[in-house]
């Protein structure tokens, strides 16, 4: 959050948001001819039988960081990496969901993965089971061994993708925490996934998961198997399984997926983000928001850094510099290895005068920032400079 408060001309929280997000967008592109949005990587599957290929997307600031993150698996990967790693990356710069990782899986053969059954017109089909085994017993433990991760995972897929992720629910629903389906074909097999529900969610009243569907404007077949499926879930569906249908009625099959991820995430997170407008908004507050998503999801949510940074430029801006000051040292202490808290710190005492104090924090924050290549070391030498004219006045 680096510029300086006397100077800013938009609203204080609009302004350290923006400069939020161009700064992780700064970070993405740090290759001087190359901007990398995530890895490929080959992942032998003993239960398939075959090699998987995996797109992985990691937040921005995964390198310089020890977070851990949630993460989102999105089937058809080579056709829905790129939209679905940008939906995450600008929601959660927006602060709307938390950053999290993306590993989507790239197809070999749909049909065989992602359909339960055997049916006479697609040979191949009938893997679905198969297809969970490997992401139960390889690509998660995976995943989670070789990637910071927190214990919340959410499944997206797109029409025989969304069969699965239906299937995957009803089945084995302890595998995701969170199924986003996508058109997803519950026609399959005489509606199959519609009688299945039926029987599961009659018999499991404790089942305690998220589950969002969507469909265009994609001809009565699609349309009346999803809205059998509507019905059993308005009779029958436990309290704990919080899930929404929405109608995108100016979208068809190829044009959902966007869309679908973007409000399907939003609805997975309807909390997360703070009400930075309310005037009453302590730091104590804050604490007590990211305590209750901590209960929600089941893992520790800790305070991100820029929302306490947020909240020390909000003092500074009212005259409160004490309190300002108070609250950036809580930023130094939660992230020690963090260049920009020092930067901040170093505000805090500039704007009360304490020139001296400012100065040792400006240095800091230029030691830390070199060491970790901070794409804000620009500003943290201009800021120095800038004490220290002051010093020389």
């Amino acid at each position: 959050m680096k510029r300086k408060l006397y100077f800013f001309v938009l609203p204080l929280i609009t302004t350290l948001l923006l400069t939020f997000v161009f700064t992780l967008n700064q970070v993405n592109a740090q290759d001087d001819d190359n901007i990398t949005i995530g890895q490929r990587v080959t992942l032998h599957s003993n239960v398939l039988g075959e090699d998987r290929v995996l797109w992985i997307y990691t937040p921005a600031l995964y390198e310089t960081s020890t977070n851990q993150y949630p993460v989102m698996y999105v089937l058809d990967g080579g056709f829905h990496f790129h939209h679905a790693t940008g939906v995450v990356q600008f929601l959660s710069t927006q602060g709307i969901i938390p950053p999290m990782i993306v590993v989507s899986v790239l197809n070999i053969d749909r049909n065989k993965d992602f359909l339960p059954t055997n049916v006479e017109n697609i040979p191949t089909s009938g893997g679905a089971d198969k297809f969970l085994e490997f992401f139960n017993d390889e690509l998660e433990p995976y995943i989670n061994k070789n990637y910071r991760t927190e214990p919340y995972e959410i499944l997206a897929g797109h029409s025989f993708g969304g069969t699965f992720a239906a299937y995957t629910l009803l089945t084995r629903p302890e595998t995701f925490d969170a199924y986003i389906a996508i058109s997803p074909a519950l026609w399959y097999d005489d509606e199959l996934l519609v009688k299945k529900a039926e029987t599961f969610l009659k018999d499991n009243t404790d089942l305690k998961k998220i589950f969002f569907m969507t469909l265009g404007t994609e001809g009565d077949r699609m349309q009346n198997s999803l809205d059998a499926f509507v019905k059993v879930l308005k009779d029958k569906a436990p309290a704990g399984l919080k899930w929404e249908y929405v109608s995108m009625v100016n979208d068809d099959h190829g044009s959902t997926p966007h869309k679908s991820i973007y409000e399907g995430l939003e609805m997975v997170y309807p909390d997360w983000k703070l009400n930075y407008n309310d005037p009453d908004l302590t730091i104590e507050g804050v604490d007590e928001h990211y305590k209750g998503l901590t209960a929600k999801y089941g893992y520790e949510v800790a305070v991100p850094e820029y929302v306490i940074n947020i909240l020390g430029y909000a003092q500074v801006q009212q005259g409160n510099l004490e309190e300002a000051i108070k609250i950036f040292k809580i930023n130094v202490e939660k992230f020690p290895n963090s260049a920009n808290v020092y930067d901040s710190l170093g505000e805090g005492y500039e704007n009360n005068g304490q020139y001296e104090l400012a100065k040792k924090n400006y240095l800091l924050a230029i030691e830390k920032g070199e060491a970790n290549s901070d794409s804000l070391l620009p500003y943290f030498k201009q800021h120095l400079e800038r004490v220290q004219q002051r010093m020389a006045e």
